[in-house]
Formats: structure tokens, C-alpha cells, sequence
């Protein structure tokens, strides 16, 4: 699927970045961990109307392996969006993650959605 290699970003912290923020290393290697771990995850906060569209637009799919991060709730949750950042150079949410690779936020979500890419994709990597 061409949309599929257009939209998705391989995530890899390089060297750089991960010099970048040394002082956060636990909090890197929990994102990290946060990512790739799940088949899909949502980075969100709980009063953004973009981030409640999105988990709306996810929660349509019965997700075997789907976890949300509500920044908003967690300590630390401003670091992970500035890690969030320096992993993927975007750091509104919300931050939806499928099989370890960023597709964006909630308009890039929809329109996976509506044009029925999102699911060919959730079917690719088994989790609906």
C-alpha cells in the first residue's frame, strides 16, 4: 500500500537524540518501550477534542493490542510529549503509533479511515 509507506514514519532514536535528552534516559527507553510493545498506541490528553475524535476513530475497531497514554494523567507526562518530539519531530497530540511506526495525529487517522487504509493496515499486522 503505497498511503502506507507514505504515512508511516520508522521509529529509531538515533544517537543524537538520545545524547539530546541523556537526562531523561528512563523516560526514553518507557516511550520506546510504550511503542513498541503495543500494536497500537495513542499518545493523548483527555480534554483535547482532537485526541477524543482519534480514540473515537480507533475505538470503532475491536483493537486486540491497543493502549492509550493520557498525558494529562501521568507524572511526568510533558516529558514524554518532549521525547514524543524528539523521536518524531511532532509534538501535538494526538500521537497514533501502529506496529511501532507514527501515522500522525487525528486528520491522518480519519483519513486512513475514511478511505479504508486503517484497516487493511490493523488486518496487516493482526490486531483486528
Amino acid at each position: 500500500i503505497i498511503i502506507f509507506r507514505n504515512v508511516f514514519r520508522r521509529i529509531t532514536l538515533s544517537a543524537n537524540v538520545a545524547s539530546s535528552i541523556s537526562s531523561n534516559d528512563v523516560l526514553v527507553d518507557k516511550v520506546q518501550q510504550l511503542i513498541n510493545n503495543h500494536k497500537v498506541i495513542i499518545f493523548s490528553k483527555t480534554f483535547c477534542p482532537y485526541c477524543i475524535k482519534a480514540k473515537e476513530i480507533l475505538g470503532r475497531y475491536k483493537l486486540h493490542d491497543y493502549k492509550i497514554v493520557e498525558l494529562d494523567e501521568i507524572p511526568n507526562g510533558n516529558e514524554y510529549q518532549n521525547i514524543l518530539e524528539k523521536i518524531i519531530d511532532a509534538k501535538t497530540v494526538p500521537r497514533i503509533f501502529i506496529d511501532g511506526k507514527c501515522i500522525g495525529g487525528c486528520d491522518d487517522t480519519l483519513i486512513l479511515h475514511r478511505n479504508g487504509d486503517l484497516e487493511k493496515i490493523l488486518k496487516q499486522i493482526n490486531t483486528i
